[in-house]
């Protein structure tokens, strides 16, 4: 089999092996970043689990493919610019168009896990906007 045809075992991530604190700046608290997929390439796919404390709220904030949030326990808060936050429980999966301003985060009351993929372009999946 040449090198392109030839299949690549699937890569194994090993839970707790890539938990870190958020970037300072992206949130109203630092909170737990586990990374599950990392690229760099236009189109690559980013996924992370997120642990967030209660009240801890992302600043707003867009990207560049649209992002995908699924829901693993807690409840949560998604917020679309113009529009009401709505509430979100464990099992609720949430979209987010390419380029919509929006943001996240774990109600008053209650921690929030969540699992977020988006795509890469221009060497980046997200862009923070100024509150």
């Amino acid at each position: 089999m040449s090198p392109k045809t030839a299949q690549r075992s699937p890569a194994i991530h090993r839970a707790g092996e890539n938990t870190q604190r958020s970037p300072e700046g992206i949130a109203s608290a630092p909170f737990w970043v586990e990374m599950l997929v990392e690229s760099r390439e236009d189109g690559g796919l980013t996924a992370m689990r997120c642990s967030l404390e209660p009240g801890t709220m992302t600043r707003w904030h867009t990207h560049p493919h649209g992002q995908i949030l699924y829901v693993l326990s807690g409840v949560g808060l998604a917020e679309r610019d113009g529009e009401a936050a709505k509430k979100l429980r464990a099992g609720d999966c949430v979209t987010f168009a390419p380029d919509e301003r929006h943001r996240h985060g774990a109600t008053l009351n209650s921690t929030f896990a969540y699992i977020s993929i988006q795509a890469v372009l221009g060497g980046s999946a997200v862009t923070w906007l100024e509150d």
